[in-house]
């Protein structure tokens, strides 16, 4: 795509939050002038296709919330979606296992907070733990059924076909350097040539802050925080000893969900993730380094804040991240019969998560808007799971201000 060309809207980010709201706006306006830019040569390879590929329930997260309300739709959206083209899912359940009496109040106060979300869960004791997982450890659980797997990169490359085929345009190979909103129009510069467009939506994931710093304001309230989630593969094997999804009691205090163990849709078994701060945006290992965001990183205020409250929990991660004995230990809370030497390396993802200036891990999705631009700021898992609803939400907001 060379020289300027004129969209009703552009959107910004080829991964599933960005095409399910094409795939939105496609289906609800035919004659839209549509198109996504994506500066990868392929969508879904960075968030989208770097995931344990797990179809949450909504058990986690407040009841007042968007992720509350948008999963619960999502979920079932999703589901439907695949049923209609083919995508490889799944609906098995998953255990959050109590290793011992210490977590027993953490799950009680998840299983009020599935029934304030209305998440269909069992508490269940070691016999039934042992039917469903014979090879876990624990001394309760709960039994989640509404939880599921399913393949988010294969999700993602399904609705830029589906956006194709109803006329939108999905360019591969197309940085955006910025965003520039004007008073008729919104100008978005990229390495194959500047475009405009009416209204544009900002799903640049981890770069998705960057992107909005002209339109929001030189010093934003909250940063984009790289968190690399390393994972490894169970050799086949040893893929017996995990049915399903088996998950700890997480730490409410972050927005992670600890390391865990999930059989994926090809058959394969995940261990992981933990949450290594990156050392650059695309970090997915320890080799990449851009310095210049290490220095902003520390420069913004909410990340030393964040670091002087969690910085024995990010010692933890470090930990586990260059000794893998440190990382099995903890699957064996699980899983006792897990060895190093079932364990192989399998690609990392990394985890675009918002920070705010108080150093809060911001546990909600968050969307902002101008007169002309839409902002998906954080939106981490389980946007995945609710991308449908979430595009679907965005398109409507677009599709009111296109009339």
């Amino acid at each position: 795509m060379t020289g300027q060309r004129r969209f009703d809207v552009v959107i910004v980010g080829g991964g599933i939050v960005g095409l399910a709201t094409a795939h939105a706006l496609a289906v609800g306006r035919p004659r839209l002038r549509l198109a996504v830019l994506e500066k990868e040569d392929g969508v879904a390879l960075h968030q989208s296709g770097r995931n344990s590929g797990v179809l949450h329930s909504g058990i986690y997260y407040r009841p007042d919330s968007r992720k509350a309300d948008l999963v619960a739709r999502g979920r079932a959206a999703m589901v439907q979606f695949c049923a209609e083209h083919g995508v490889r899912h799944e609906i098995c359940g998953k255990l959050i296992v109590a290793t011992g009496q210490s977590e027993i109040e953490r799950l009680q106060a998840l299983e009020e907070r599935a029934g304030a979300n209305r998440v269909a869960v069992q508490r269940i004791g070691p016999e039934r733990m042992a039917e469903l997982e014979p090879h876990v450890a624990g001394v309760a659980a709960l039994h989640v059924f509404d939880a599921g797997i399913v393949d988010f990169g294969e999700v993602t490359r399904v609705l830029a076909a589906q956006v194709q085929e109803l006329g939108g345009e999905v360019v591969l190979g197309c940085c955006v350097h910025a965003i520039l909103e004007e008073d008729q129009s919104v100008v978005v510069q990229t390495t194959t040539g500047d475009l405009e467009a009416d209204l544009v939506v900002n799903c640049g994931g981890l770069h998705a802050d960057e992107l909005a710093r002209a339109t929001l304001g030189r010093r934003p309230d909250l940063r984009i925080v790289p968190f690399r989630g390393e994972y490894y593969e169970i050799v086949e094997a040893r893929r017996f000893l995990v049915r399903g999804l088996i998950y700890p009691v997480v730490d409410p205090e972050l927005p992670f969900l600890g390391v865990h163990l999930s059989r994926g849709t090809d058959g394969n078994v995940h261990a992981g993730p933990n949450a290594v701060l990156a050392l650059a945006r695309e970090g997915y290992s320890w080799r990449p380094v851009e310095w210049r965001e290490v220095r902003d990183l520390v420069r913004f205020p909410g990340m030393r804040r964040l670091a002087r409250k969690h910085w024995r929990t990010g010692i933890a991660e470090v930990h586990r991240s260059i000794r893998r004995k440190a990382f099995v230990r903890d699957l064996q809370r699980l899983v006792p019969e897990v060895s190093a030497q079932d364990l192989v390396p399998a690609p990392a993802g990394v985890r675009a998560q918002a920070v705010d200036r108080r150093g809060r891990l911001l546990d909600d999705f968050e969307i902002r808007e101008t007169a002309r631009l839409v902002h998906v700021l954080n939106a981490p898992s389980p946007a995945a799971t609710a991308s449908l609803e979430i595009g679907r939400s965005i398109a409507s907001r677009l599709m009111q201000r296109l009339s």
